[in-house]
């Protein structure tokens, strides 16, 4: 397996090129190296795979996927390269087109005349948008976005499944939920809240505390990526074209007061909680049914959140070694 991993020096990117590597894969790691949070901790990502031995260029996908896939020989490609962040995207929409569309759009046409066996990407629970069933199924209608960033990964599956029509080129694509875990994004609720709780300050709790999210730890996720990446789609007798479409997650939804609680415990300190109303393009609840995943790869997740989270805190403080009161994201 030759597989090019996008976004390798990304949360999801190094672990995932981590964990191929030690599977025997030749894995080729991109990224751009996009400072919308700290470019130091991605750096430090990207030298973790250079001492496993996997490479990690420097790449603007949007310009330069078409010709590293044609000439590369891959065959596989796994594209977590986004602009992520929903509320981001209500201050910066055009940095969501650029990287997660119009970077895609080269990724697939890369892809295409590459001769890619299965082009993997990543998608989002976002995607559900206004939905209130809970749990999210595959089978819901996702054409009600709340974020620009949601709307990008809902066209980023229409693209997909484009070419999997078109061109035959098998495609799936993950819809992640909440994923958290060591080497995690600055800009997310563990390390924001981890940060603060540490340095005294207050976090800010949205929909004053009335949330709930399927976190997923970053193990599990891989051990879902890793299996989808093998399950090449074929086509079925509803859809011809060789593409599919999962949630991926931990299918458990967690009241984020449970969560506080428990980072609490294991931070030996208490929050100080600022209660916000619920902010414009987020959800007040993600819970993902994993039944289509679990089906055909056998996927399941076994890493609870109290595990996952002590995991998080201990490389947390092992990373910034006491100079957590200091940085700031």
């Amino acid at each position: 397996m030759k597989v090019l991993v996008t976004g390798a020096a990304g949360f999801i990117g190094m672990h995932l090129a981590l964990r191929l590597k030690r599977d025997g894969a030749q894995v080729t790691g991109v990224d751009n190296f996009d400072p919308y949070y700290d470019v130091a901790l991605k750096r430090a990502r990207a030298d973790r795979l250079g001492e496993a031995g996997v490479r990690c260029e420097t790449l603007d996908l949007a310009v330069g996927s078409d010709e590293l896939l044609r000439r590369g020989g891959f065959s596989h490609v796994v594209h977590l390269a986004a602009q992520p962040g929903v509320r981001y995207s209500l201050v910066n929409p055009a940095a969501y087109l650029r990287n997660n569309v119009d970077a895609f759009g080269a990724v697939l046409e890369g892809c295409r005349h590459g001769g890619v066996g299965h082009l993997v990407y990543a998608s989002s629970s976002s995607v559900y948008g206004a939905n209130h069933a809970l749990p999210f199924s595959e089978e819901q209608n996702v054409d009600h976005p709340v974020s620009l960033y949601a709307a990008t990964k809902k066209a980023n599956e229409l693209m997909a499944h484009s070419y999997s029509h078109l061109y035959a080129l098998p495609t799936t694509g993950l819809r992640f939920f909440t994923v958290y875990g060591p080497w995690g994004r600055p800009d997310m609720a563990p390390m924001l809240f981890t940060r603060a709780i540490l340095a005294g300050e207050p976090i800010r709790v949205y929909n004053h505390g009335d949330m709930q999210r399927d976190f997923t730890y970053v193990d599990d996720i891989v051990e879902g990526v890793v299996r989808v990446l093998a399950h090449t789609p074929h086509g079925d007798d509803t859809n011809s074209a060789p593409y599919a479409i999962y949630n991926i997650g931990n299918h458990r939804a967690v009241p984020l007061e449970t969560f506080i609680g428990e980072l609490e415990r294991l931070l030996g300190r208490s929050a100080i909680k600022h209660y916000l109303p619920l902010q414009q393009g987020d959800v007040p609840a993600t819970f993902a049914s994993i039944a289509r995943l679990t089906a055909a790869t056998g996927f399941m997740p076994t890493t609870s959140l109290a595990e996952g989270l002590a995991r998080f805190v201990a490389w947390y403080r092992a990373y910034y070694d006491g100079e957590t009161a200091s940085r700031t994201w």
